[in-house]
């Protein structure tokens, strides 16, 4: 038996949702550990459409247990309208199985106006971000400053606590000639949800202990993808959190032995929400009919996705950097209608040739991808659930992508439903 870690291999929106909701068939827990509701998951259950922004996977199965960790920064309104959403669906939750971390940090209503602010101001080089107050969120909890849940439940410490964020915030708000915050308004706002959030707020580290000796398997599930991490992503167009699996374990309060197996998912193309570098991306005809048939909008913002051929250096370094064990391949089907289709092997920079990622921006939208290219299948693939199945072409293509990148493909999924997945090894007995 193994704990699984999900991460994404590229720059987000690999299908990580349906993924985690397929995994947690197996697993007894679902735990998020980084990130915030700027991250959206699209599930399809039974023709019936889940989009979940904090809430883990596993919350849409009965029986399971799902965590938000330590890593999350909690939006407390945004989370209470999700959880009153997804009940309305059908969907049970409560304090049996929900819990969020009583030491998460919570976004409050001038985190979101300073990711706005920033972003305005910012023009041509704005990051892209979702204006959803993650990144200042983060700042305040590295800034020791932040509000985290468990100072809901003292009046007087969240009076303190307050004091303490907004000397930091309005101060830089009068400088921006921008409306103070008064910590009474703050305050009530807060102490009214109060009761709603510490329902479910424990000492997450202790329970995961407790699902450790009662030797319970825990998925945890990542939000973003690698190259978004703050550390080791296209910096500085990335996400204000680590997204590598290593974060599974500091996001969690779970000993890092604990866990098991690294799963990437990785989509049989590349696409990016935002701005930053993108070697691949197709501005074309064929870059327009990735989205069309991917259906490559966010779920959070409904932004539309850049889109381009699979860019094997950054999954190899990605797979490098984080350890990941096994590839679950997604969206394979999006590619049916290609005459052939092309997967960069490594980067030209003025002329010099290179098998990584430079970690220059300048140099990141300079290189030019080196590609090799396949033919097509065309023919249907969607839904296909063995591998024998699928097209000569398609299985060629497969083949090459996993000897590339050096590791093992454990799945391939073929459409969005639940049951369309061709399983080649299973994380949790491997």
């Amino acid at each position: 038996m193994k704990n699984v870690v999900v991460v994404g291999s590229q720059w987000g929106d690999e299908g990580k949702g349906k993924i985690v909701d397929w995994l947690s068939s197996e697993a007894d827990v679902v735990v998020r550990f980084q990130g915030g509701h700027n991250a959206g998951h699209t599930l399809v259950i039974d023709k019936k459409v889940f989009k979940l922004r904090l809430l883990p996977s596993g919350i849409v199965r009965s029986g399971k247990i799902s965590i938000l960790g330590n890593g999350v920064v909690i939006d407390p309104w945004s989370l209470l309208d999700e959880i009153s959403e997804i009940k309305k669906k059908g969907i049970n939750v409560d304090s049996k199985n929900f819990m969020i971390s009583e030491t998460a940090s919570l976004i409050l209503p001038f985190h979101q106006e300073m990711d706005e602010i920033r972003e305005d101001a910012a023009g041509k080089e704005k990051i892209g971000t979702t204006r959803r107050g993650i990144g200042p969120c983060y700042e305040d909890k590295v800034g020791r400053r932040s509000i985290r849940v468990m100072d809901l439940r003292s009046e007087s410490n969240l009076d303190s606590r307050l004091e303490n964020v907004l000397l930091h915030h309005n101060t830089i708000r009068r400088g921006l000639k921008k409306k103070v915050y008064k910590k009474i308004d703050i305050k009530k706002k807060l102490m009214k949800i109060a009761p709603e959030i510490l329902k479910y707020a424990k000492p997450i580290w202790l329970k995961l202990e407790e699902f450790k000796k009662d030797r319970k398997k825990i998925l945890f599930e990542g939000a973003q993808g690698i190259l978004l991490d703050v550390d080791h992503g296209t910096y500085p167009y990335v996400t204000s959190s680590n997204t590598v699996p290593a974060m599974a374990a500091t996001g969690s309060g779970l000993s890092p032995d604990k866990i098991g197996y690294i799963l990437g998912i990785t989509k049989a193309y590349t696409t990016r929400v935002g701005s930053g570098p993108f070697p691949t991306e197709l501005k074309n005809k064929i870059g327009d009919t990735l989205g069309r048939r991917g259906k490559e909008f966010g779920t959070v913002t409904a932004r539309k996705r850049r889109c381009g051929w699979f860019d094997g250096v950054l999954v190899r370094q990605t797979i490098k950097i984080s350890g990941i064990n096994g590839i679950a391949l997604t969206k394979l089907d999006v590619l049916d209608e290609l005459d052939e289709i092309k997967m960069c092997i490594k980067y030209d920079l003025n002329g010099k040739k290179l098998d990584y990622l430079p970690a220059a921006t300048e140099d990141q939208f300079k290189i030019k991808p080196v590609y090799k290219t396949f033919s097509g299948w065309k023919s249907n693939t969607k839904g296909v659930r063995n591998i024998r199945d699928l097209p000569e072409n398609a299985k060629k293509y497969i083949f090459a992508l996993e000897d590339f990148i050096g590791a093992k493909i454990s799945s391939i999924s073929t459409s969005p439903e639940r049951a369309d997945t061709i399983l080649i090894e299973d994380p949790f007995k491997v």
